[in-house]
């Protein structure tokens, strides 16, 4: 009878095979034994498997050396069968070999051996096994209190763990003050995995320096939104000014979160290299990122800020006008006696005429403020001779530019007033004497004394 058996086992197709071997695992006769552990040399690793399954209800020591061959086997499921008979049988013969698969590649089979160790009340002899047994049972955060032997162990699942398992492993190495801890999280950031790149930043936020600015520096430019609003702030912490020319661009970020971060970063800093970006998020669509631009240049605090903040004074929302009072009083409690006020009359006055009621109302109060009768704001200037000259067309885009963050763009301003010979532009220019760069303020008073 065993040997038909055998030959069925031998011969027959998968589907007979695995027949035989499930009608095997429901005898008690000892006589199934040989057959079930032929059947683990099978081809097939369903029918390796479910002999295995079989045999350990077997409590014989002659079941043991065959199961200890197959934790060797290519397939993971029939590894982690093999070792979880292995524990059930209770035979301490295997305890060594499971003890090295608690570093396999694949965690149930680390879960299985660590079930059947723990069945064979087998003790780690050292922190290193310790630390293998705590891993393979899935509870990565408690590795972290045997110590610093567990820190290669950790880094060797952040490299090659599951997802899940990478994301715990890094959260657990940013517990431990240990050079080894900074380039593992520098090399998870190389992770597509986007959770597993925020908790790397995260622990980067404390650990990074100015030398690990071109490994961050991709993330700022990484798909995940969330990613990028993360990554700006590790920039700022470890870069400062150098970190400048790396967060501008991301001042036209597509999600709002990644402006807002920006901005504050950038306050934060405090490098003037800043205003213009910063100067250009007073007009976002978003509320939020407005307010956070307005307390970055209140931050930084250069007189540059103040024509922009005045415009937000009569911004469509309350918050945003009271974070702009805020700030143009931090750079200066003078400020609505600035000269460069000025320049930006006429957008308020337009504002007089806005469709909102609230943009009317601030403008008009805003004039009251500076006390300046609006009626006197006029593009229509008078000439020597006191007659009426009507403007030039290109005064409203000149004087635009008079205050644009562009330096440059500053400079071609004046010269084409100069150049234009209209008189009417001197009111236009005046206040342009005051401007922060003293390129601009010398082409100015060289473009007035021209149109004396």
């Amino acid at each position: 009878m065993a040997w038909w058996i055998t030959q069925q086992l031998r011969v027959g197709n998968v589907k007979m095979r695995l027949g035989v071997v499930q009608k095997l695992a429901q005898s008690d006769s000892a006589d199934a034994v040989e057959p079930l552990i032929f059947a683990l040399r099978d081809r097939d690793p369903q029918v390796r498997m479910e002999a295995a399954r079989a045999l350990g209800k077997f409590l014989s020591p002659k079941v043991v050396e065959p199961l200890i061959r197959l934790l060797r086997d290519s397939v993971p499921e029939v590894r982690a069968v093999s070792a979880e008979m292995l524990g059930r049988i209770g035979d301490p013969l295997p305890v060594k070999t499971l003890v090295g698969l608690l570093e396999d590649p694949n965690e149930a089979v680390r879960n299985a051996v660590s079930q059947a160790l723990e069945r064979l009340k087998w003790q780690p002899g050292d922190d290193s096994q310790r630390v293998q047994q705590i891993l393979a049972m899935g509870q990565v955060g408690s590795a972290v209190a045997v110590g610093a032997e567990a820190v290669w162990p950790l880094i060797e699942m952040l490299r090659s763990g599951p997802p899940d398992k990478q994301a715990e492993a890094v959260k657990a190495l940013g517990r431990f003050e240990d050079p080894r801890v900074k380039p593992a999280m520098l090399e998870a950031l190389r992770k597509d995995n986007p959770g597993i790149c925020l908790e790397a930043l995260s622990v980067l936020g404390r650990l990074a320096d100015e030398s690990d600015l071109p490994a961050l520096e991709p993330m700022l430019k990484n798909r995940n939104d969330n990613v990028r609003s993360v990554a700006v702030g590790v920039v700022a912490n470890c870069g400062k000014s150098q970190a400048v020319s790396l967060l501008l661009p991301l001042l036209k970020d597509s999600f709002w979160e990644v402006r807002q971060n920006t901005a504050r970063a950038l306050g934060a800093i405090g490098d003037p290299m800043a205003v213009d970006g910063l100067a250009t998020l007073l007009m976002d669509a978003d509320r939020d990122v407005r307010e956070s631009a307005i307390g970055a240049l209140g931050d930084i605090g250069d007189r540059r800020a103040l024509p922009h903040l005045v415009l937000s004074l009569i911004d469509p929302e309350a918050s945003v006008r009271n974070a702009a009072l805020v700030g143009l009083r931090r750079i200066d409690r003078g400020w609505d006696k600035s000269p460069s006020i000025r320049l930006v009359l006429p957008k308020i006055k337009l504002a007089m005429k806005h469709g909102e009621y609230w943009v009317q109302h601030s403008a008009a109060q805003l004039f009251t403020r500076l006390k300046v009768n609006p009626d006197t704001v006029s593009d229509v200037t008078t000439t020597a001779a006191g007659e009426v000259a009507p403007p030039h067309p290109a005064f409203p885009l000149l004087t635009d530019l008079l205050v644009d963050p562009d330096r440059d763009l500053r400079l071609a301003a004046v010269a084409a007033f100069q150049n234009l010979h209209e008189r009417n532009a001197r009111p236009l220019l005046q206040p342009a004497v005051d401007d922060p760069d003293r390129n601009v303020q010398i082409a100015v008073r060289r473009a007035l004394a021209a149109l004396e």
